[in-house]
Parts: structure tokens; C-alpha cells; sequence
């Protein structure tokens, strides 16, 4: 993890058609919608019902699938196929653990797209290892997907299901073969997948809304934690094969889903003004203006403002050209990154500035901001974050870096204040997140209460690649 923000995991999406379509180019809008949720590898699997044609990559969507490699994939009779975004949490970034993995199985040609972690791959893999399987990439979904081919007698559904009993984890997955479209989360519903409907028929799947609507989809529901839902023959059917306990991730609210996107029926811009509204009651101060760091902190600074009768104003610029910097060799160029990507606006001159963010992990890019808003003038910088100090690493797929990096596990809330430069700072409370969200959701990275369940201390990345 760089910088001072927590990083996605993936994207995943898979669209069914009662007739031939141009499924690559569906899958590929959709990806478009699902970019931020995943930025190193993008991939598509698409079958016509006789051949399957995957083509994955290193790098943006718009850098993976040109005219070309768009063309590869679109069969002239495909019907169904699905997608990836992806950031590693385990596996490293290396285009052989770039999805939809693919293997040749008892059951046909598998196809399989995986957000999340399962907190229990490198025990399976083991076992998998020890009874002879083969294991081509270090990510934890080749555990899933040699899960379910090794249950060769039963059907892929009921494969599926079973694999789904002996993961644990937080997850969402989306699988194929070469006429089924399969889809599922884990009994939390940790992380989100959505179902869709098109006008003629067809169904897709996605990790947000969003991804429908570029695709033609009307939002039907949410995939409902510990489910397996799958299209045969043009109906979707359902299979509850885990007693269901919902605990989303509450970061889906606080950061990481897009502001348009509804998840379990809570609009997630909604959330963030309400999360500002509630951190406005319990962290109050006397300023002249309230300033969102963009574009995370933009819903959480109208609600602040809202609520405090501050007036809102953009007080810093953020360069929409900046796009992904890589090239960070001295400590001086690693310093005026932020610089390239945020300025301060005449906005905040002679201010007294309450700036709102929705998380501090390190705390180095928040002391950056902080003093350019001094360099412009600010007189006071008052930072109010939108969710609880982050103190303990996700294990479902966020990478929110190791306990001993993450500034609130080793620091007090003074200590915090004074290197980030603040004049005072503030964190909303659990009870806060729960409030403004208004359903149940995992906080494990606020608490440490991991509801999904608790891999050994060792990270799964490393874990996995020294495993086999």
C-alpha cells in the first residue's frame, strides 16, 4: 500500500444473454464503472457455448483492451462471459495472477473472478498441494476454483456450494463455464455483488450499480450473503448454502464504492453526509470554512457543513491528469507527488479550515495536505476524519498494510495530531459509522472484531507464494 489511503481489491462482473451479443463489449463498460475498485490487471473470459477466449492483462482497463485485443474476444454467437478489475492483496502483481483464472477440468473449460480473501487459502492450498494438485499462480482464488474441480462427481453448482462450506473469508465470486454464469458471496456478504436484468432477458452481475447501468441493467437486489445464484436456460436460480450473517464491510460506505452506487439499499453518498452530519455533533470547532479532500472526502464535508453551518468550499484542486505516479525514487519527488495531484485554492487564505478526509492510514499524506493548506494561507487546519482511527489489518481483502504501518495502532490521537500538523484533529466513533450507514457492518479494522473469521499472523501474499 502507498500513500494514505486503504486499497481495493478487485472488480468483478459476468453477464448471460438468451442470444448472441457483443458480451466483450458489455463486460468492457462495465469495467470501465468498476476501475476504481481495482487499477493493476484488468481480464474478460467470453464463451459462445462451444469456445472460450480469455484475454488479461497488467494495467487500466483503457491500457489492457485495445481495438485488437476487443476484437479477440468478440465471437460472433458469444453469449455469456465475465470481468476483473484488479488490485493484489494476495498473489503479487504479476500478469500470471491477472483474472478471469482459467482451468480445463473434469467439468469443461472454468472460468472464475474473485474479490476478497479467503483467510484459510494457505491451509486449503496445502491440502490441494499434498493430494496432488497443480498450482499455476500465488492468488488465493486458484484455491477455489481447484476446490471445485476436484469435486468431479458432483454438478458445478453443487461443487460450488461445497467449496463455498469450506471457505471462510470475506469474498464475492463470479464463475463460468461454457453455458452457466454463476455467482455468490460469503455468508457476511463482506464484500458486495449486485444482480441485474436486461430488457431482453439477460442478467449481469457486478460489484456495484454502477457497472449495471453502463451495461443496460436494471438493478434487481443484492447477491444476499452466503447465496449461490446461477442463470441456466435464462431463469436465475437460488441457492441458500450458508445460514446467512450480514456484516458488510462498512469501508464499502465510507470510501471505496462509488458515489452513485446503492449497496444492500443504502446509497453511499447518503451515508457519507450523514457520517459528516454525526462527526460535526461529536467533534464541533469554531472555523471559517469546511474543506473536503476530493474526491473521498466530498460527501462527509457536506454533511459537516450541514450540520456545523460552516459554509463548504472546494479549497483544494485536484489534478483530474495526475493519473497513477510510479516514479518515486528520492524522498524529495515521493514529497511533491501530492503537489502534482492536489493544490490549495484561494479559498482557504486567512481561514480557519476544517479540512474532512475518510481515513488516515499513515498519516504522511495527510501532514503533506496540511501544510499546503498552510503554504496558501490557512490560519488554522482542523482535520475531521469521517471514520474511526484504522488500528488492525483487513483480512478480507483491503490492503490496509501491516498492523506496525498503520499510524492509529502505535499512536495516540496527540500523538497523531502533532504529525500530521494539525491544530486539532478528530475521528468519527463506531457508533457514529453504524448511524450513519444504518444497517450492520464490519469494523475489523477499527476493532479488531474479525466477523468472517482470522488467518494466522503470517500476510496471506507472502504466504501464498512461499506455499507449493
Amino acid at each position: 500500500m502507498t500513500g494514505d489511503k486503504p486499497r481495493e481489491e478487485c472488480g468483478i462482473l459476468a453477464v448471460w444473454s438468451p442470444q448472441p451479443t457483443d458480451v466483450a463489449g458489455l463486460l468492457h463498460l462495465g469495467l470501465f464503472a468498476l476501475q476504481h475498485r481495482g487499477q493493476e490487471a484488468a481480464g474478460m473470459c467470453v464463451s459462445d457455448g462451444h469456445q472460450v477466449v480469455v484475454e488479461k492483462d497488467l494495467g487500466l482497463v483503457s491500457q489492457v483492451f485495445d481495438e485488437a485485443r476487443l476484437d479477440q474476444l468478440r465471437l460472433p454467437d458469444a453469449r455469456l462471459g465475465i470481468g476483473h478489475t484488479r488490485y493484489s492483496t494476495t498473489g503479487s502483481n504479476l500478469r500470471f495472477n491477472a483474472q478471469p483464472l482459467t482451468v480445463r477440468s473434469s467439468k469443461g473449460i472454468l472460468a472464475i473472478a474473485h474479490n476478497g480473501n479467503f483467510v484459510n487459502a494457505k491451509e486449503i492450498r496445502q491440502s490441494l498441494l499434498e493430494g496432488g494438485a497443480v498450482f499455476q499462480t500465488t492468488n488465493d482464488t486458484e484455491v477455489m476454483i481447484n476446490l471445485i474441480a476436484r469435486y468431479s462427481r458432483l454438478s458445478l453448482v453443487e461443487a460450488t456450494a461445497q467449496a463455498m462450506r469450506e471457505l471462510e473469508g470475506g469474498f464475492s465470486v463470479v464463475l463460468m463455464d461454457r453455458h452457466t454464469v454463476l455467482a455468490l458471496r460469503d455468508s457476511h456478504g463482506v464484500r458486495p455483488l449486485v444482480i441485474g436484468r436486461r430488457p431482453e432477458g439477460g442478467w449481469v452481475f457486478a460489484s456495484e450499480p454502477p457497472a449495471l447501468t453502463l451495461m443496460g441493467a436494471e438493478l434487481v437486489r443484492d447477491v444476499h450473503p452466503g447465496e449461490l445464484v446461477w442463470v441456466e436456460s435464462g431463469q436465475l436460480h437460488s441457492l441458500q448454502v450458508l445460514e446467512p450473517h450480514p456484516t458488510p464491510c462498512a469501508f464499502e460506505w465510507i470510501y471505496f464504492a462509488r458515489a452513485d452506487s446503492v449497496l444492500e439499499g443504502i446509497g453511499t453518498h447518503e451515508s457519507r453526509v450523514r457520517m459528516g452530519e454525526v462527526l460535526a455533533r461529536e467533534a464541533p470547532i469554531q472555523a471559517d470554512v469546511v474543506v473536503p479532500v476530493p474526491d473521498s472526502g466530498i460527501g462527509a464535508a457536506i454533511g459537516f457543513s450541514r450540520a456545523s453551518g460552516l459554509p463548504f468550499d472546494y479549497g483544494l484542486y485536484k489534478n483530474p491528469y495526475a493519473g497513477r505516479t510510479f516514479i518515486q525514487p528520492t524522498q524529495a519527488l515521493r514529497d511533491l507527488k501530492v503537489k502534482l495531484k492536489l493544490a490549495a485554492t484561494p479559498a482557504v487564505k486567512g481561514k480557519r479550515v476544517v479540512l474532512v478526509d475518510d481515513s488516515i492510514v499513515r498519516g504522511t499524506t495527510s501532514g503533506r495536505i496540511v501544510q499546503l493548506l498552510r503554504d496558501a494561507g490557512a490560519t488554522e487546519v482542523h482535520v475531521r476524519i469521517s471514520a474511526p482511527p484504522i488500528k488492525y489489518p483487513c483480512y478480507y481483502g483491503i490492503d490496509t498494510a501491516a498492523r506496525k504501518e498503520l499510524i492509529a495502532s502505535t499512536h495516540s490521537l496527540e500523538e497523531i495530531r502533532r504529525f500530521i500538523g494539525a491544530d486539532t484533529l478528530a475521528f468519527l466513533s463506531e457508533a457514529g459509522v453504524r448511524a450513519a450507514i444504518g444497517g450492520p457492518v464490519c469494523l475489523a479494522c477499527f476493532n479488531g472484531q474479525y466477523p468472517a473469521g482470522y488467518p494466522h499472523e503470517e500476510p496471506q501474499k507472502e504466504a501464498l507464494e512461499q506455499a507449493g
